[in-house]
C-alpha cells in the first residue's frame, strides 16, 4: 500500500506508474521512446524519480502509451478498480487528492484513485484576478456544476455576460462553452466543481494552459500547499 504524506495525500508516482505500464504492455524503454518521442535516458530518469514532468509532457506520455492520463498519477500499489463499477467506493479525507497547480489556480482532484468516473469532483482555489491576463478560455466536453465555497467568483463564458457569484451561490453550465474563473476581492476564492464527462478529456484541456504557462505542472502532493496564495 502506498504511504500517505503528513496531510493524508497519496503521493503521485508517475515513474512507478510508467514502469508498471511498460511491464503490462511488454514494452522496452526503446519502444516507449519511439511511441512518445522522449529519449531513453529521459524515460529511465522518470522511472527512477530523478526528474519530474510538466503536465503537457505527462499528456504526451499518456497519448503515446494510449492510456488514461490518471493512470500516471496512480500511487504505487494502488488497486485497479472493478470494471463493472457496481461496488466501487472511495473515501477522500480532508486535504487528500491529486493536485494540479497553475497560475490561474490550484485544483485538487477528489476520488482520484477511481478511474473512468462518470463525474469528476474538484476543489479549486481561484488565483486569476483579471480576465485580461487569463489567456485562452477553458473548455471540455460535458457539463459542469460549480459551487462557491468561499469568497467571490466571477464566471466568464463565451455566450453570456460575466456573472458574479458569492459564497453559497452555484451555477450549472455547458463546459464545452469557453469559460474562465476570476477571483474578485481580497479574500481567497474557493470552489467545488463537479464535471460530468471523461476525466481524461478534462485533464487534457489543461494543455492549453501548459502551452502558455511554463510553470503549469502536476505537483507531487507533498510539495503542494493548499490555501497558500501566489504572489
Amino acid at each position: 500500500m502506498a504511504e500517505n504524506d503528513s496531510r493524508g495525500r497519496l503521493p503521485a508516482r508517475p515513474g512507478a506508474a510508467l514502469k508498471a505500464l511498460r511491464a503490462q504492455q511488454g514494452l522496452t524503454l526503446a519502444e516507449v521512446s519511439k511511441k512518445t518521442g522522449f529519449t531513453i535516458s529521459t524515460l529511465s530518469k522518470v522511472e527512477r524519480d530523478k526528474i519530474a514532468l510538466t503536465f503537457d509532457k505527462l499528456v504526451r506520455l499518456s497519448e503515446g502509451l494510449q492510456v488514461d492520463i490518471t493512470q500516471l498519477f496512480a500511487p504505487s500499489g494502488a488497486e485497479s478498480p472493478r470494471t463493472d463499477g457496481a461496488t466501487r467506493r472511495c473515501i477522500t479525507r480532508a486535504g487528500e487528492g491529486r493536485s494540479i497547480e497553475m497560475n490561474r489556480g490550484n485544483y485538487l482532484y477528489l476520488a482520484a484513485e477511481l478511474l473512468n468516473k462518470r463525474i469528476v469532483p474538484i476543489l479549486g482555489e481561484v488565483l486569476a484576478r483579471d480576465i485580461k491576463d487569463y489567456g485562452e478560455l477553458m473548455r471540455h466536453h460535458g457539463e459542469e456544476f460549480v459551487y462557491v465555497v468561499e469568497g467571490t467568483l466571477e464566471l466568464h463564458t463565451e455566450m453570456y455576460t460575466p456573472a458574479r457569484l458569492e459564497k453559497g451561490d452555484s451555477v450549472y453550465f455547458d463546459s464545452g462553452m469557453g469559460h474562465a474563473y476570476i477571483a474578485v476581492g481580497d479574500e481567497p476564492c474557493r470552489i467545488l466543481s463537479i464535471c460530468a464527462g471523461r476525466e481524461r478529456e478534462l485533464l487534457q484541456s489543461h494543455q492549453l494552459v501548459a502551452r502558455t504557462d511554463a510553470t503549469s505542472k502536476v505537483e507531487l502532493p507533498s510539495k503542494t500547499q493548499r490555501g497558500r496564495r501566489k504572489a
